[in-house]
């Protein structure tokens, strides 16, 4: 990956931060900790490998996102509205009444493909679509995204089993292990490790980025991933919960509280100086 893409990625990566901050801000609710996790690796997925597009996001050919992990809807959202599958002003009515943008994905907005958020149930619908893409000879790839907290859900583990007999090649699960959860810790709440040998125990190709937030560990991840045949992917992205904003990042409280007024300008001052210091 040059030096102009991986720019143009962290500045996209930014906006989407920012997006994730006013969403929950003038929602007053909502989860910026894990979604400002996975913000970089959902800028990635759109701009480097998703056959998507905004002016036709019914298509039958598209490739497939879920986000299994569905409280972290503010990263996605302020992803699919920079690639203009609505308009930004949208994010500012994140959780209101009536409004496009709920507080987890549905399938009714433009450029979701699955309603999710019941957490443990995502990789599920995913199995079902890429076994029907397989089925029906489409080229199209199906991700998914689950929390390194959800996969304590025994569901998780059946889909996993269920993808890997149907030798699911066109799936790809995407592991964000940030190490936190609502209560503390993961290794003290419910410990899933070793997330790795436990994937790879159940039949998957497993791949490890030790850093969630490096453009070019990511596409080395994924150029892997393209090259395996006859059984699904597990990326294990380790990430930092609550990732470009100082005061969020490791801190588990950001699980499901928003930002008040002195905190949102605070955090967007910080993003904005990172804006600034990549336009230089």
């Amino acid at each position: 990956m040059d030096e102009t893409t991986k720019k143009q990625l962290r500045k996209m990566a930014v906006n989407v931060r920012k997006g994730i901050l006013t969403g929950t801000f003038h929602a007053k609710s909502g989860h910026p900790g894990g979604s400002l996790s996975v913000a970089d690796l959902l800028v990635y997925l759109y701009e480097c490998k998703m056959h998507v597009d905004p002016r036709n996001p019914e298509d039958p050919d598209r490739d497939r996102l879920v986000l299994s992990k569905g409280h972290t809807a503010p990263a996605l959202y302020a992803v699919l509205a920079e690639k203009g599958f609505f308009d930004k002003s949208e994010l500012e009515k994140l959780r209101h009444i009536g409004a496009m943008l709920q507080g987890h994905p549905c399938i009714q907005t433009p450029g979701i493909d699955m309603s999710s958020g019941s957490l443990g149930q995502g990789i599920s619908a995913a199995c079902g679509m890429a076994l029907a893409g397989k089925l029906n000879q489409k080229s199209y790839h199906v991700y998914t995204v689950l929390g390194d907290g959800e996969i304590q859900e025994g569901q998780v583990w059946e889909a996993a089993m269920f993808a890997a007999h149907y030798q699911l090649e066109n799936l790809t699960a995407i592991i964000d292990n940030n190490g936190l959860q609502i209560d503390g810790k993961i290794t003290e709440v419910c410990s899933p490790e070793p997330i790795d040998e436990k994937f790879r125990a159940f039949g998957w190709h497993v791949i490890v980025i030790e850093n969630a937030h490096d453009f070019d560990q990511l596409e080395q991840a994924f150029a892997e991933a393209e090259q395996i045949t006859g059984k699904p992917v597990a990326i294990i992205q380790k990430s930092i919960k609550g990732k470009g904003v100082s005061f969020m990042e490791n801190q588990v409280s950001w699980h499901g509280a928003a930002p008040n007024a002195q905190q949102y300008e605070q955090a967007m001052q910080e993003l904005e100086a990172a804006l600034a210091e990549l336009e230089d």
